[in-house]
């Protein structure tokens, strides 16, 4: 007896349980982004109204991917129901560019995996969620407003339009800094961004502008007026005066230089070099750039003072809030699931003025491999972090109630030739009641544990069975033994993860 025969008996299209990972998974992402959720989805959602941090610790399976997904499909529905009120999303998700580009930084034994990671800050962290905000509202600029992705995130040309000129000056600095665009050479992109600012810098050219007409007049002077002053072409009057009407444009070609530089080193996230920067900093009047906030030191006051610059910019484009997903942080491939390097790459991150900070809203899905670490902490961590204010969820745990509902969820998307949707509870005997079916499911803990137990005891039922001869009933027998050998096979695992 073949499973997709005991599941087209109930009108089931597909197998509910054949997928493990919430990103790939086009049952949840196709019918279940609206179904059950996790008993603690108000208090990790909160209102994007009122932005608010939360922090969750789940083990592997427990849903933290599918909760992130479920969190970016209720603010997609925000932003359109409220388009002057709307959520900013930023994903942060994908380490491995930032993390990469990181270790390059770093010199001799610093670079080995076990020790890179403990050169990271929290101005790493600042740096790289600047960077992937700066991307994405320069790219929409550039597309004109209108995002692919995620249309509820497009602009209008009337907002941005509606952007100051201190504002505009302030999108092109970070851009300057952290646009990441790699489809476009920097300056190209830049200038890009700027054509569509409608961002005029005619007054940068007038150093360079008065080298130029300087040299001018002492060749003229020198051709028409040489004998009779007695001042040749090697004359260091000649030359003296030429220096003299080139040092402004050398001053800012050097403090540019300078200014890149220091920039190039400090941010360690992505690579910039120092002549690009140069390039894209001489476009800035000196007047407009001056004491404006330059990432170029070991601090985080510049960054917190982009933030609240890019910030600006959002509130005149229609976004009122920001919210950060942090996810999937054990993946990267200088992680690999290591629990120490984890905890080296989350701590500077649990700052309270950083997880705090007005209008943005911070959701860290992370692993529970680091939950150890946490309790270990000194008081001073705890002081610095304020995790009690934070709406801490330290295990993302699911009873059994829960997993049921998540299961017949899933039955009831895939079940598109029932003519009355089948439950879980529909494919046992009736010898096995709810109550009990809830019990056995509670032992499992984690979704994904869910779909990877029913999709082997859908096996498991099936291979006892032929297809003259089928058996449309799970027995009480069947679920008792393919549960034991599933929670052995989970314990076994647990064990090697635990020695790993």
């Amino acid at each position: 007896m073949k499973v997709h025969q005991f599941l087209d008996h109930f009108g089931i299209s597909e197998n509910p349980f054949s997928q493990e990972d919430a990103a790939s998974d086009h049952v949840f992402k196709g019918h279940c982004l609206e179904g059950t959720h996790h008993p603690a989805w108000d208090k990790i959602y909160g209102d994007p109204k009122s932005p608010s941090t939360s922090v969750v610790f789940g083990e592997q399976g427990s849903g933290k991917t599918a909760l992130r997904l479920q969190i970016v499909n209720k603010l997609i529905q925000h932003n359109t129901d409220h388009p002057t009120e709307r959520a900013f999303i930023v994903e942060y998700d994908d380490f491995n560019a930032f993390l990469d580009n990181f270790r390059e930084r770093l010199s001799g034994s610093n670079r080995k995996p076990e020790k890179a990671l403990k050169n990271w800050r929290l101005w790493d962290h600042m740096d790289s969620i600047l960077c992937l905000a700066t991307t994405r509202i320069a790219d929409l600029v550039r597309n004109d407003g209108k995002s692919d992705d995620l249309p509820s995130m497009s602009l209008g040309s009337e907002q941005i339009s509606g952007l100051s000129r201190q504002q505009k000056r302030d999108l092109l600095l970070l851009a300057a800094f952290y646009d990441n665009d790699r489809e476009l050479a920097p300056d190209t992109r830049w200038a890009t961004l700027r054509r569509k600012l409608r961002f005029t810098t005619w007054s940068t050219w007038k150093t360079l502008l008065i080298g130029v007409f300087i040299t001018i007049l002492a060749f003229l002077g020198v051709y028409y007026f040489g004998e009779k002053t007695g001042i040749g072409w090697f004359s260091r009057w000649f030359w003296g005066a030429i220096a003299v009407g080139w040092i402004p444009y050398v001053y800012r070609l050097v403090g540019a230089q300078w200014t890149g530089w220091r920039v190039s080193r400090q941010i360690r996230v992505i690579d910039h070099a120092t002549s690009n920067l140069r390039k894209i900093l001489l476009q800035f009047d000196k007047s407009e750039l001056n004491g404006q906030p330059v990432p170029s030191r070991a601090r985080g006051d510049d960054r917190y003072e982009l933030i609240m610059r890019l910030q600006s910019i959002l509130k005149t484009l229609g976004f009122t809030s920001i919210v950060v997903l942090v996810d999937r942080v054990d993946e990267p491939h200088l992680i690999n699931g290591n629990a120490e390097r984890i905890r080296d790459l989350l701590w500077p991150i649990f700052d309270n003025k950083f997880l705090k900070h007005p209008g943005i809203a911070f959701k860290l899905l992370l692993p529970s491999a680091v939950v150890g670490y946490l309790n270990r902490q000194e008081a001073e961590f705890y002081e610095r972090s304020r995790l009690d204010k934070q709406n801490l969820v330290q295990a993302l745990a699911w009873t059994g109630q829960a997993l049921y509902d998540v299961a017949n969820d899933r039955i009831r998307a895939c079940a598109k030739l029932a003519e009355k949707p089948p439950n879980l509870q529909s494919f046992f005997a009736d010898s096995i009641s709810q109550a009990e079916l809830v019990s056995q499911l509670d032992r499992l803990r984690a979704p994904r544990h869910l779909f990877k137990f029913l999709y082997r005891l859908l096996v498991d039922h099936c291979s006892k069975y032929t297809e003259d001869q089928p058996e449309w009933k799970i027995q009480p027998n069947t679920l008792q033994v393919s549960m034991t050998m599933f929670l052995r096979d989970l314990e076994n695992y647990d064990l090697k993860q635990g020695t790993g």
